[in-house]
């Protein structure tokens, strides 16, 4: 018997964490964190887990909507087992220590029990790691009969050390995308998927609800970034960029300098600064090892300003210049919402958007601004004019909703099960599989109750 029980992220695209049971061998997908919510509200309810078996986490890739909770279920079940591929795992050591300090700065609850550094390095030290396409087989605690677990990580194409997971139990294939991307960015090449047909599809669906029209490719998005980025230098402003440390920071510094070498667009001081140049030297280590557009790039020969050594923020606005700040949603109290506020000011300055905003975030009250609104940022902030330029971009780390489809094309899956989205995402995959394909059947994780152990096999 094989069931599914999402245990987080199901319908939105934080604490993703979902369970399998294997015929008796328990493995946990992903464990992230809600970045919108806080306290107990932004963990996965863990408490679903409490009479089941468990004997493995395997995580698809270090954001922490996949990763982030991930020290709290160790707490709760110290035995399982953690494993990565070598790359998510180098970036988890990063990110899960940057976490301690910032989720004891937002969060002010008592229930709230918090991870130390110590701790985190602990966990660190406790995760295997395996490489793409190098079958590995998971073992059952309980040594049940028909519940060993074959597994094969692919590279997903949406950050370093992103994949695709595979397993296989008694001949029936399960494929779990994670986070994927299937076409290429300035760094990272497009997703690779398994050659054979898959019982069972978990599938995210981020972009379903996205006209793809608006979607151009990296490259063409690039050169209308180009374009409108000319327009604020030339006249002496400068561009903030909010961006996730991890991919986002990597994926947007290449294209920005590839374009100044290229001389389209106009060359300026580029800062940068946080855990996201940490990230930057990891990518830079991976060269040689990842899929990557070309393996002789490194982040570390562009040149930088640490944004952290300013004296001031109107230090950007002295000469024009290019802040690539994290967080990629502007979340209160990161630098990029911090810088937001005098940037929102600066009449010949401008805001860019890279990518998806939680409508719940300050970043999507930015980004679907313009000129003489008069916006506020948090519940608890005065109402400030929008006098900047706002722009929005979609350099896209997903994949399409059509690239989605084309997923069920190649896996001719019998069971679709859509998670990582919202409802209007979701609706348009499901009934677009359902169209193409009467016989597939398809659920998602809208209603805990209706999907608790769904039952896939």
């Amino acid at each position: 018997m094989i069931s599914f029980l999402p245990v987080g992220g199901g319908n939105e695209i934080g604490a993703n964490c979902y369970y399998l049971n294997l015929n008796g061998n328990g493995v946990i997908l992903d464990c992230g964190i809600h970045p919108q919510k806080t306290g107990l509200d932004s963990l996965p309810k863990f408490d679903l887990l409490n009479d089941k078996p468990i004997d493995s986490c395997l995580i698809s890739h270090a954001h922490q909507d996949h990763i982030g909770s991930l020290p709290f279920l160790i707490k709760k079940f110290p035995y399982v087992k953690i494993i990565t591929t070598p790359q998510t795992r180098a970036i988890a050591e990063l990110v899960l220590h940057n976490s301690v300090s910032i989720l004891k700065k937002e969060i002010d609850d008592e229930s709230f029990e918090f991870y130390s550094h110590d701790e985190v390095d602990l966990l660190i030290k406790m995760i295997e790691y395996k490489e793409y396409r190098n079958q590995f087989e998971l073992n059952s605690y309980h040594q049940l009969k028909n519940s060993d677990v074959n597994i094969t990580f692919y590279d997903a194409g949406h950050i370093l050390g992103s994949a695709g997971i595979l397993l296989e139990n008694n001949n029936y294939k399960i494929f779990y995308t994670g986070d994927i991307n299937l076409t290429d960015q300035t760094i990272q090449r497009k997703a690779k998927l398994p050659e054979e047909k898959i019982d069972t599809l978990i599938l995210e669906t981020t972009y379903g609800k996205t006209d793809s029209d608006l979607l151009l490719n990296w490259q063409a998005e690039s050169l209308r970034f180009a374009e409108e980025s000319n327009k604020i230098l030339n006249n002496s402003g400068s561009i903030l960029i909010p961006v996730f440390s991890l991919g986002k920071m990597q994926e947007m510094l290449a294209t920005i300098w590839q374009l100044m070498q290229k001389r389209k667009l106009t060359t300026v001081d580029i800062y940068t600064g946080g855990i996201g140049t940490k990230i930057n030297r990891v990518y830079d280590y991976n060269k040689y090892v990842v899929s990557r557009i070309d393996k002789e790039f490194e982040l570390i020969s562009i040149p930088q300003k640490d944004y952290y050594e300013i004296s001031s923020p109107e230090d950007f606005f002295s000469n024009p210049c290019i802040v690539l700040a994290s967080s990629g949603m502007m979340i209160k109290n990161t630098a990029s919402f911090n810088f937001a506020k005098r940037f929102l000011k600066q009449k010949d300055s401008a805001i860019f958007i890279a990518g998806y905003m939680d409508p719940e975030s300050p970043g999507y009250t930015i980004a679907n601004s313009e000129r003489g609104d008069k916006i506020h940022l948090t519940d608890f902030d005065e109402a400030a004019e929008v006098k900047c330029e706002i722009k929005n971009f979609k350099f896209s780390a997903h994949a399409r909703r059509e690239d989605l489809l084309r997923i069920v094309d190649k896996l001719k899956p019998d069971n679709v099960i859509l998670t990582h989205g919202d409802d209007e995402a979701i609706d348009w995959v499901g009934s677009s599989i359902l169209k193409k394909y009467k016989s597939i059947k398809t659920s998602d994780s809208r209603s805990w109750e209706r999907i608790k152990n769904l039952l896939i096999a």
